[in-house]
């Protein structure tokens, strides 16, 4: 097993060969070794759907387009990550919504509280249209090159305390959020304690009670096995998160059109194959997590969106946010 600086070894020297690449990916050249980090477990759609992509490129290009994924966060935290993208010292990264709002706060806005009631609406946002155009051009000013965003689905908590039933059964609860401000403020107005913790971490950190739960989609929480210390489940459906497959525009910018062309396709291809992953996922996930010994309850969300209303969440981000760019979200979501 390759210590964590000897995939930063590795990581700097494949990318060092990025800019001595032939002109032409047909040209008999030195090979384009890049590296892409990601913070997905092994077994998340994410990261299969990823491999087979770059296995196909490596195919497809006979070898001469050869980029390496490091999934697991094992190049860092996801903020780690965003930094080595934009100094370029890796070139892709699979990045979470939520915690690129650190970086680019808009770029959190699809995960604004009980806004999606579907995927329909939601897909019809991010994948084009006014609102998917201000999140990339917020990439973009960091530069950063956004390709289309994966599902990481509608997020519910997890405890080993008690079952979430109500908005009282939030009060001072420890819950392990991502590095994500939306996300904060959402639990801080419900009354919990969130506290932030790398993905890699967060097993041991509930299973030692540094936390009492943590918040995911149901894919990500049988990804990371956390169900092993956890044990009531609620279907909250606060709040929505995916993860934007992202470049370092400057490399990007340098890779020949055909390279492009090809790593764009198959990158979209991963994603079309890994939201029907992931939405067979959760379709069957509830069901396995209860073969597990889950608890598992579905709350009236209702009551929640209120009590945020009434703490000042939604009036909070739109002015966080702007009018023009809420203005963009509503045209998918309706009035928040």
């Amino acid at each position: 097993m390759p210590t964590r600086r000897t995939v930063m070894q590795r990581v700097g020297a494949g990318l060092l060969l990025a800019p001595l690449a032939s002109p032409s990916v047909r040209a008999e050249a030195t090979a384009l070794r890049l590296s892409m980090g990601s913070p997905m477990p092994q077994h998340h759609p994410a990261t299969t759907c990823l491999v087979e992509a770059l296995d196909a490129i490596r195919a497809e290009s006979n070898g001469r387009i050869d980029i390496t994924l490091y999934p697991d966060s094992q190049l860092g935290s996801e903020l780690s990550m965003q930094s080595q993208l934009r100094s370029g010292a890796i070139a892709f990264t699979l990045t979470s919504a939520s915690s690129l709002q650190t970086l680019a706060p808009l770029a959190g806005i699809p995960g604004v509280a009980y806004a999606f009631p579907g995927y329909v609406p939601l897909w019809a946002a991010l994948d084009g249209g006014p609102l998917s155009e201000r999140i990339r051009e917020a990439l973009g000013r960091f530069g950063l090159r956004a390709f289309r965003v994966v599902d990481n689905g509608f997020r519910d908590v997890i405890t080993g305390v008690r079952p979430i039933t109500a908005v009282s059964d939030l009060q001072g609860l420890k819950i392990r959020v991502p590095p994500s401000p939306l996300l904060t403020s959402l639990f801080k107005a419900l009354g919990a304690s969130p506290t932030t913790i790398n993905l890699a971490e967060t097993y041991a950190a509930l299973q030692t009670r540094v936390a009492d739960g943590m918040e995911n989609s149901l894919p990500q929480i049988e990804a990371t096995k956390v169900y092993e210390v956890q044990k009531y489940l609620s279907r909250t459906g606060h709040s929505w998160d995916g993860l934007w497959i992202l470049a370092h525009g400057r490399t990007w910018d340098g890779l020949p059109r055909d390279a492009q062309e090809l790593i764009g396709r198959h990158f979209d291809a991963a994603v079309e194959r890994q939201r029907q992953a992931f939405s067979r996922m959760n379709a069957e996930g509830e069901a396995r997590l209860r073969a597990k010994g889950l608890v598992i309850n579905t709350p009236d969300r209702a009551p929640f969106r209120e009590a945020l209303v009434k703490a000042g969440y939604y009036a909070e981000w739109k002015a966080k946010f702007g009018p023009e760019a809420w203005g963009a979200l509503e045209q998918f979501t309706g009035p928040l």
